[in-house]
């Protein structure tokens, strides 16, 4: 996989308060088994821009602690920031409008609308704020990721990759402050792939985004300009990635 213009050096952001931090994380899951340690003891801060993939073997809690940094799961116990506020010091409403603000999602099954064309997928959470430009944001994205001709297509009569760019352009289209993706190319093939995690750091520069990457693939996280690896719930590793320091 080709990778992207990374900025060599200092980690963006550092000067600035971490946009995201995450303080002893636990989580853990009981029923009549016992109790299962999904999370132990996480701990680590990310800053604005910062391109960052967890990694780790399958059941190793990756996805449970990108759920938790973005609010949809809630940790046993430990606190989570987002641009300094506690995701979960605060009622569930205020956390979600929180998320819509500053935060876009990116999934492997894309998730997108069936019943809405590839526009209104991205207008929706442009309307959802009120946004008065809804449709030419949303469609000045939509071209961006080179989607000009299939506007007005929905999500069945799409390939898998043009779905994710549609994902994509949703994630992007209210300029958030973090990316969160997990597994982003797992259904697509090779070459697909490889356009759509160049597609996703070019917006990642352009916006100066942070991108938090779960993956299992060594190429992409290699793009990334830091690793977190997980392993039975902790963190065992936390470097800057071959795409840095080479």
């Amino acid at each position: 996989m080709t990778s992207p213009n990374l900025t060599h050096g200092a980690t963006p952001g550092a000067s600035r308060p971490p946009i995201i931090a995450v303080e002893r994380v636990f989580k853990s899951v009981s029923d009549s088994t016992g109790t299962l340690d999904i999370l132990r003891d996480i701990d680590f801060s990310l800053h604005q821009g910062e391109t960052v993939a967890i990694v780790g073997a399958s059941g190793s809690g990756k996805s449970t602690l990108l759920s938790i940094v973005a609010g949809l799961d809630t940790p046993t116990r430990g606190t989570v920031r987002l641009d300094g506020e506690d995701l979960f010091a605060v009622s569930e409403d205020t956390r979600a409008a929180l998320r819509a603000r500053k935060v876009g999602f990116v999934f492997q099954s894309f998730q997108l609308l069936g019943n809405l064309t590839a526009l209104e997928n991205v207008m929706l959470p442009l309307e959802l704020a009120a946004r008065k430009d809804a449709r030419k944001a949303a469609t000045e994205m939509l071209v961006r990721v080179g989607l000009a001709e299939r506007l007005n297509h929905y999500p069945k009569v799409l390939s898998g990759g043009e779905q994710q760019r549609v994902a994509l352009a949703r994630a992007f289209v209210v300029h958030p402050a973090v990316l969160l993706a997990d597994e982003p190319t797992g259904s697509l093939d090779f070459a697909t792939g490889e356009t759509i995690m160049n597609l996703m750091f070019d917006l990642n520069r352009e916006l100066g985004t942070t991108l938090v990457l779960v993956t299992h693939d060594r190429a992409i996280a290699d793009l990334c300009s830091r690793r977190l690896t997980v392993e039975a719930g902790r963190i065992v590793h936390d470097s800057e990635s071959a795409a840095t320091v080479a």
